[in-house]
């Protein structure tokens, strides 16, 4: 009878030294690579098994850093520090020479996501792409495009185009106000390299639905801001080049009646409406435009009734005098002051009123007109109206507005310096007498 005596195999010495014996590195990958030289292998490494979600959680901590290969995924390590905490390692052969990449911490990736990185990154791996090399890039352009993100949205390049832009010309306040009012709430978190020309399309044409002017307005307002950013080299090409105006414009024409002027005036006087009631009877007593009642100033108020405009605070870039009659004189005066404030209409004495679509809709509705019949410019074009009615000469009407046209445009313009501060003060006396003639204080003259 044949005795057998058992003999232990070290599976693993065999297979290193079979590995060993292969010169061409292509074929040693087939035999896995267990720990890095110079530390004890038996710390290092453990059997190759299925590990599972529970072998995870049960792994614990050893003197030394040690790994725990998975044999559902070859090539997927469970990494365990001597501090207890756990992360997954991808180790593979690329080029020749042995590779690590860190998926991850073992407490935010699971087994099976862990898996799929290695399903994905051997996948690369037979492109001939290196999938830590990939992983890299992949992190780099998502750092990029989070700063990108930061520094290059809509709202951060628009407070940066109002502050070094816009607010070199007096409209800026506008400008202002068509982004907080109409281009951020659809836009905000995007940043501009999102903005295609199909999304300003769908913006302007979603707005000239029922507001066709301010369509129009909001594409011009886009079209600087856009090509801003081309000339500052954020954008390449501007998405809102080539786009044909949303709305229909026309000359408006709209005079507010006599009846509609009275109830105007009561409503604007209602100790609610403030500064804005205010602003809108001056608007009607002087004709002025409304950028420049709004930012008053009690600087360009003289002793004399004057209100003087500089070149910088109108339209035309012509400094202007303005005769306050007597009504538009006593509603100034009787405007309470702001310490160390030097705007007249103004709500917190740091900036002049803004808000006028919100005011002149509630208004509107005190003086039983609808909100979208007239705008606050029509009160200039009534008063110009209310001004020839009075039988005014066109060039005194002229001089009351700053406005310039056929009369004083070109040579004549250049000679005419007379400023009829008497015949300007004159018609804007009988206009308010005529426009105010619903206020108590301003009966009508016989």
């Amino acid at each position: 009878m044949v005795t057998e005596t058992p003999v232990d195999v070290d599976f693993i010495a065999l297979c290193r030294q079979v590995s060993g014996t292969h010169p061409d590195k292509a074929s040693q990958h087939h035999f896995p690579w267990f720990g890095y030289p110079g530390y004890p292998e038996s710390d290092l490494v453990m059997n190759t098994k299925v590990i599972t979600p529970l072998a995870v959680k049960a792994a614990k901590p050893k003197p030394q850093r040690y790994e725990i290969p998975d044999a559902g995924a070859r090539g997927l390590y469970l990494v365990v520090q001597p501090s207890g905490s756990k992360s997954w390692a991808h180790r593979y052969p690329f080029n020749g020479e042995r590779r690590k990449d860190t998926l991850g911490s073992a407490s935010d990736l699971t087994l099976a996501a862990a898996r799929r990185l290695v399903a994905e990154a051997r996948h690369q791996l037979e492109q001939g792409i290196d999938p830590a090399a990939h992983r890299r890039a992949a992190h780099a352009t998502a750092v990029e495009m989070a700063e990108r993100h930061e520094t290059d949205s809509v709202e951060a390049l628009a407070a940066l185009f109002i502050e070094r832009h816009a607010k070199k010309r007096r409209t800026w306040q506008q400008t202002e106000d068509t982004f907080r009012r109409l281009i951020l709430p659809q836009w905000r978190g995007r940043t501009v390299h999102d903005i295609r020309r199909r999304d300003v399309i769908e913006l302007v044409e979603g707005i000239a639905t029922d507001r066709p002017y301010m369509a129009n307005r909001t594409l011009a307002t886009l079209s600087k801001f856009f090509g801003w950013c081309v000339a500052r080299d954020i954008l390449e090409v501007s998405p809102a080049s080539g786009i044909d105006q949303p709305g229909q414009e026309t000359a408006r024409e709209r005079v507010l009646s006599d009846d509609e002027l009275r109830r105007l005036w009561l409503a604007a006087g209602d100790p609610p409406e403030g500064s804005f009631g205010l602003m809108v009877k001056l608007l009607l007593l002087l004709g002025q435009r409304r950028g420049e009642v709004a930012g008053m100033r009690w600087s360009e108020i003289g002793d004399d009734r004057i209100w003087r405009l500089s070149g910088a605070r109108t339209k035309n870039g012509k400094s202007h005098q303005v005769p306050l009659a007597s009504p538009a004189w006593s509603l100034i005066q009787a405007q309470p002051r702001f310490v160390d404030s030097d705007f007249v209409l103004t709500l917190d004495g740091r900036r002049p009123i803004i808000g006028f679509g919100r005011a002149k809709r509630r208004l509107s509705g005190k003086a039983g007109i609808a909100a979208d019949s007239w705008r606050l410019h029509d009160l200039r074009r009534t008063c110009a109206s209310g001004l020839q009615r009075l039988g005014v000469r066109a060039e005194v009407i002229e001089r009351c507005l700053n406005h310039i046209s056929g009369i004083y445009r070109g040579v004549s313009g250049t000679y005419q310096r007379d400023l009829l501060i008497e015949e300007t003060t004159a018609a804007l006396e009988r206009w308010a007498d005529t426009s105010s003639s619903s206020s108590p204080a301003s009966p009508r003259r016989s």
